[in-house]
């Protein structure tokens, strides 16, 4: 995302390295065979499984077929049991509860799930999301005081907590219990919480790693509905909260979470709540007449989760909690009214803040020229920093810390790379820091203003440690070659059978060799100021059909620079996904390009 990026900004941009094209090795293994011997089973599909980790047909069926039955028991978890009994005497005993999350997609989702599950069996609660900018990140002293004043007893942090042993000691001095819901990675020292749920803790067992924080908060009302024989179809409804927090949250969309991202979206085009048909309407994603909605990963993870996330960023993250738990579409429109406001002044200070920084990355040779991007601007809106180090990574792909100005200290968020750990980084500059936590790709950061060189200095000297010269070229990675002449819809349902996609799973991306111009492919103009996009109409000397050549349409959106290159006559190759185009009542299949490079073929 440039948009409206200074002329001379985009030349220097157009300077920086192509991306890699990496090709998938072939496969030489025995096993193989018996996969593609299923019948039906298209060869290129097989393939793609394969390269997933898929190798035997009831993995191919288990796959293919997401279901509840493939959930873990939640009480391999660490400490479910202690968790379960802590709440059950809660709810036995009347006693006040407050459900704390963080101001995120995921901890807000995870808060409403949970108010969503319990309020019809025990209504005695309170929901608390900290305010970004007075009290920060996770637990918050300012959080526990409000439960004291309150009544609260018993506190369930979710998506938080795993590191806030100060905060869990604080609220012990005042009689109120923790049970911490967290997927982050803990620090040496465990909260001293009635119960620590978290399956990145080293002695948990529990199998499956990768839950978001809102899946811990699942699993622990899993684990109540199995001790109290309560109604799961009732907690299963709220799937649709968990799938919007795996897109949002960026987990791997694999084992479990590929089965909860399977049934959530089912829930969300079938029967969705009133809040997330109310986000669905303001998103503008509107089904065809006579049709159920349609929505996918991505547009979980580019429509809802943003606006979501714009509560907590512009405003207060209760108000997604209120849209999320609303009991009509009409109530709920009025909080989704309000987030997708949030959410157009959150793109505004986004483009603002992304031009900024890419001209401060811009401004010397050797800002250009380093392994990694430390920027500090003290008028920088906290809320979209993070977002903003990811649209620098976009342009120059290493590891990028975003840092403001807040309550007196300089508090960022990090995005990183393809090989690089931002958690290990950043641990291992620590000494300049005030905190830090995350996990690999992402992660927050606070620290004293005076020791913001030392820290850019000692992250600089991390990165080059980690990375070469080489990993600093963005990546394509290629999952198979497929000629023009062998895409057919069959294939394309085949494709769609491999959903959802996301991290793990990813769409698969596919490379043609050699294809040209029909001479009906033309420039679009980028009405946000961008780069021009390419509408594709795409011939190759196969690509035949009852004996006469035909084309097929693609999109490249952003891929403007490349056409001279696509209007010269010459061959060149292209990567793509394959999607589906709705225009009117067509459908058609296209090419979702994604990038393109001459063609060694003469």
């Amino acid at each position: 995302m440039t948009e409206n990026i200074p002329a001379e900004l985009n030349e220097i941009l157009k300077t920086r390295p192509a991306k890699k094209w990496l090709f998938p090795s072939e496969i030489e293994e025995d096993e193989f065979d018996k996969l593609l011997n299923i019948k039906g089973l298209n060869p290129l599909v097989a393939q793609l499984l394969w390269q997933r980790g898929i190798r035997k047909e009831d993995e191919l069926r288990s796959f293919f077929n997401p279901g509840i039955a493939q959930t873990h028991d939640p009480f391999l978890m660490k400490d479910m049991d202690k968790a379960v009994e802590r709440l059950e005497k809660a709810i036995a005993s009347g006693e006040k509860i407050m459900i704390f999350g963080d101001y995120d997609v995921d901890g807000t989702t995870a808060t409403a799930l949970v108010y969503r599950f319990l309020y019809p069996i025990y209504p005695n609660l309170m929901c608390y999301i900290p305010d970004r900018y007075q009290e920060g990140y996770g637990i918050s002293f300012a959080g526990i005081d409000k439960a004291e004043e309150n009544g609260i007893s018993l506190i369930i942090a979710l998506d938080c907590g795993i590191k806030a042993t100060d905060k869990v000691r604080y609220a012990a001095e005042k009689g109120i219990d923790f049970i911490i819901c967290d997927h982050h990675l803990p620090g040496n020292e465990l909260p001293a919480a009635a119960a620590v749920l978290d399956p990145k803790r080293a002695d948990c067992p529990y199998p499956f790693k990768e839950l978001s924080g809102c899946g811990v908060g699942f699993k622990l009302m899993h684990a109540l509905c199995i001790s109290g024989n309560l109604d799961t179809d009732h907690l299963f409804r709220q799937l649709e909260l968990l799938a919007i927090s795996i897109g949002s949250d960026i987990v791997p969309i694999t084992g479990e979470n590929r089965m909860f991202m399977h049934l959530g979206l089912e829930q969300i085009n079938n029967q969705p709540s009133p809040g997330v048909e109310a986000l669905i309407r303001v998103a503008g994603f509107k089904p065809a007449e006579g049709e159920k909605f349609n929505l996918k990963v991505d547009r979980l993870v580019f429509g809802l989760g943003p606006r979501i996330n714009a509560a907590g960023r512009i405003g207060h993250g209760l108000g997604a909690v209120q849209l999320l738990i609303s009991e009509t579409v009409e109530d709920a429109l009025q909080f989704a009214g309000k987030v997708d406001d949030q959410n157009v002044e959150r793109k505004e200070l986004d483009k603002s803040i992304t031009r900024e920084a890419i001209g401060l990355i811009c401004a010397t040779q050797e800002s250009l020229d380093a392994f990694s991007t430390v920027l500090f601007q003290p008028h920088w809106h906290k809320g979209v920093i993070g977002i903003v180090a990811s649209r620098c990574i976009e342009q120059f792909y290493r590891p990028t810390i975003i840092l403001t100005e807040s309550n007196g200290k300089l508090t960022g968020s990090g995005r990183s790379v393809a090989g690089f750990d931002l958690y290990k980084a950043l641990e291992s500059c620590s000494e300049h820091l005030i905190q830090f936590g995350g996990h690999f790709h992402a992660a927050g950061l606070t620290l004293h203003r005076e020791n913001l060189e030392a820290f850019q200095k000692s992250f600089e000297e991390e990165a080059r440690k980690q990375l070469s010269q080489e990993d600093l070229q963005p990546v394509i990675q290629i999952d198979a070659i497929l000629p023009l002449a062998d895409i057919s819809n069959p294939l394309f349902r085949q494709i769609q059978r491999m959903e959802p996609f996301g991290p793990g799973n990813m769409n698969p991306m596919f490379a043609a060799i050699g294809v040209r111009d029909s001479g009906f492919s033309r420039l679009l103009e980028n009405k946000s100021g961008g780069s021009a996009h390419i509408k594709f109409n795409l011939v190759h000397p196969q690509l035949v059909y009852e004996g006469k050549p035909y084309a097929l349409d693609g999109i490249g959106f952003g891929l403007g620079q490349h056409w001279d290159l696509v209007c010269s006559g010459h061959p060149f190759d292209i990567v793509f996904h394959l999607e589906e185009n709705h225009f009117r009542d067509r459908k058609t299949l296209q090419l979702s390009v994604k990038d393109i490079r001459p063609s060694e073929q003469a």
